[in-house]
């Protein structure tokens, strides 16, 4: 697992900076209600999405939260006075104080099920009703675009995928939250070459090949031996889905 206090720095740089961030900004507004007023973005990072949700929607109040305080410094210098530093399995807000929470590219993070069933049931006790749930799921997949690269990686040991879109729902609905739509956003910039994808290998991008490990370097042989070391292949395309309190 990445060090995301660490990994703060580089974080907007190696994932595809504004033009990604302008891109799940307005997939996400998308989904949230017009007549929302009050949006709270869930592990908000360096707030590069976060920004866009604020500046997108006129008369939208957007509250930013994130564990690493890395990441929230620098959110906090994108939206001053509006980031707190927050678990969010145990987020310090009210029951129902927002009309939208969002959660972009976390729960697949989240270590489990466990985690993921209590993120979820947060973003929903934190809701009010009529309010809308936005979140990212299957987002290992999504990176998955059928290239060479993909075709390699396709024999690594295989990770279970927690933020499946069927298990979200089920989560969701677990906690009285309805489906309600969905949407779908290009990561720009985050189409792999086979080089970048070594060194993401070799700093712990995959959590089953860990680095230094013979078997993450016998992958690391096999990804340097493809044509167009620095060739990005096409970017992933992300999905979106929304859930409803009633």
């Amino acid at each position: 697992m990445l060090d995301y206090d660490k990994e703060a720095e580089r974080y907007d740089a190696s994932r595809g900076g504004e033009p990604r961030a302008a891109a799940a900004a307005e997939a996400v507004l998308s989904l949230v209600p017009g007549q929302a007023r009050s949006l709270l973005d869930v592990a908000c990072g360096t707030g590069i999405v976060t920004r866009r949700l604020a500046a997108g929607r006129e008369g939208l109040r957007v509250t930013g939260a994130d564990l690493a305080s890395a990441m929230v410094r620098r959110a906090s210098a994108r939206l001053p006075g509006a980031v707190v530093r927050a678990d969010s399995r145990r987020l310090p807000f009210g029951d129902g104080e927002f009309d939208a929470v969002t959660s972009v590219w976390l729960l697949h993070l989240a270590g489990g099920a466990v985690n993921v069933r209590a993120i979820v049931g947060e973003c929903a006790r934190v809701l009010r009703p009529g309010g809308v749930y936005v979140t990212t799921v299957d987002k290992g997949a999504s990176h998955n675009v059928g290239s060479d690269i993909d075709a390699v990686l396709a024999t690594r040991p295989p990770s279970t995928a927690h933020d499946a879109a069927h298990l979200v729902e089920s989560y969701a609905r677990e906690h009285g939250l309805t489906p309600v739509g969905r949407a779908r956003f290009t990561g720009h910039g985050q189409g792999r070459s086979p080089r970048r994808t070594v060194a993401d290998l070799r700093r712990g991008w995959f959590v089953t090949l860990p680095p230094g490990e013979p078997l993450a370097e016998d992958f690391a042989t096999r990804l340097a031996a493809l044509p167009d070391q620095d060739r990005p292949r096409p970017d992933p395309v992300f999905t979106l889905r929304a859930f409803a309190k009633p």
